[in-house]
């Protein structure tokens, strides 16, 4: 097992390193480029913004320096001074000596602040909103498909499904909204826009508080998101758990005499969740790095907004750390699930 977990980090490595090489080089194919304005800068401007970050040397330079920044990290016995240039998304002290690491640039839209700044404060609140959604995802879609399974053709069934295809047809931009109408500005009961958290927060990515001020901002916000995601995960449920207990074994088992409860939570259940496990990976790296439609109907200060705001802008590192990021994340959320087969199903091993 450590060696397998060990070689696909390895793996991971070079996944990331072919996704920064292919970003980088669609980046740069793009027609314009980050200083391009409505109204055109002068050439000596632009040319001066160029040097200062670079962008005036050859693509293989850029990238090269691009990996350096973002990969080797610095050392200095005196304590790096707090500017643009020397910012860095991980900063610790070994001993005597100072480290910075992790450096994923400036922002070319917003002078004041550096990748690593909207990272260190966006991006945890794009992963709390993600999670939140991706439970309120589980604990309803699960439940719904394996009740639609287990009473196939009946009344339950068919109001299972139904409330699923409503999922999916439903999406966030028309779900917001609603949720909004009704609870924001109807009722009253909940804010209309907002989060309940903000930096710094708990080791890095957690809020600090888990009161009433924090859940009534999350609320909203995570069942529009989740409840879409519900959706497809009952469907899936549903199908696999039908798939499962129509087999050899679990024929056998009712024919032992087994209690039903005991054929389908022992038996039925944890083999059909093979398929479903699947999509849950790629759906949590999806959730966990933000979305611009629920950020922006929100008013959430997540990293969904900023990444979305720079492919229009032509932000060069923003775009590159946003993508990277979701890459380790999906990287990540994959050997997650190919460790859950192995629980699910003795048969699997990795050698």
């Amino acid at each position: 097992m450590g060696r397998y977990i060990l070689r696909r980090l390895l793996y991971m490595f070079v996944v990331i390193l072919v996704v920064s090489f292919i970003t980088f080089g669609l980046m740069h194919a793009v027609p314009g480029g980050p200083f391009d304005k409505e109204k055109p800068l002068p050439k000596e401007i632009i040319a001066n913004l160029e040097k200062r970050y670079h962008l005036d040397q050859p693509l293989p330079i850029q990238y090269l320096n691009y990996l350096k920044d973002l990969t080797i990290p610095r050392f200095s016995k005196e304590k790096f001074p707090n500017s643009i240039d020397e910012d860095a998304l991980f900063k610790f002290k070994i001993g005597d000596v100072y480290v910075n690491w992790v450096n994923f640039g400036p922002s070319y839209s917003s002078r004041s602040r550096t990748v690593n700044d909207m990272l260190r404060d966006q991006l945890p609140i794009s992963i709390q909103l993600g999670f939140l959604a991706f439970c309120v995802a589980i604990l309803i879609g699960m439940p719904l498909g394996i009740l639609a399974a287990l009473n196939q053709n009946s009344w339950v069934d068919y109001l299972c499904m139904t409330l699923a295809i409503m999922g999916v047809s439903v999406p966030v931009i028309v779900l917001g909204p609603i949720l909004v109408w009704i609870f924001g500005v109807s009722t009253k009961v909940l804010p209309v826009t907002g989060w309940g958290s903000k930096p710094p927060f708990s080791f890095g990515f957690l809020p600090t508080s888990l009161g009433w001020d924090y859940w009534k901002y999350a609320i909203m916000p995570m069942f529009a998101l989740g409840l879409s995601s519900s959706a497809s995960i009952a469907r899936l449920t549903r199908a696999s758990v039908l798939q499962t207990i129509r087999e050899d074994y679990i024929r056998t088992a009712r024919a032992k005499g087994l209690r039903e409860r005991a054929v389908v939570m022992k038996h039925a259940l944890k083999n059909s969740l093979i398929p479903v496990v699947t999509i849950l990976g790629p759906m949590f790296a999806a959730l966990l790095t933000g979305t611009f439609v629920t950020e922006t109907i929100f008013g959430i200060p997540g990293m969904g907004r900023y990444f979305v705001n720079s492919i229009t802008n032509r932000d060069y590192p923003v775009i590159m750390g946003t993508v990277l990021i979701y890459a380790i994340f999906l990287v990540l959320s994959n050997l997650v699930v190919d460790l859950i087969y192995g629980l699910l199903d003795p048969r699997i091993r990795y050698d």
